[in-house]
């Protein structure tokens, strides 16, 4: 067996990986194991639609956010934080200064597309 090669590395938010899962399920009619696992964490976390989590990663990429990565991008939407305080917590995994007009931009931008029950 030969050793996959790897093509690219890149990061996604759950909501697209949700739908690259779909596609290989039915490409190859069945996940493995590991597969298997990933799509039901995907499946019982994921909370935004391919079309909203694209749009908001969009959205949180106009603000041009001093050293904002497409990494810290989709952690915010993998969480969808509510408030400040939640936001802050998330940032705090990185070595990256916010400001808090900066933060913000981000929370109201992640509101809009936040479901009832999180609001």
């Amino acid at each position: 067996m030969t050793k996959p090669e790897i093509l690219e590395k890149k990061s996604i938010n759950m909501s697209v990986l949700k739908e690259d899962l779909a596609k290989i399920q039915k490409r190859d009619g069945e996940l493995s194991f590991r597969g298997n696992k990933t799509d039901e964490y995907v499946k019982e976390f994921s909370i935004l639609k391919t079309k909203d989590a694209e749009e908001l990663f969009k959205k949180l990429e106009e603000l041009n956010i001093p050293r904002l990565k497409d990494t810290h991008i989709n952690k915010i939407i993998d969480i969808m934080p509510a408030s400040m305080p939640e936001l802050k917590l998330i940032m705090q995994g990185y070595a990256l200064p916010v400001t808090n007009d900066n933060l913000k931009k981000m929370i109201d931008a992640v509101k809009k597309y936040l479901p009832e029950k999180k609001k």
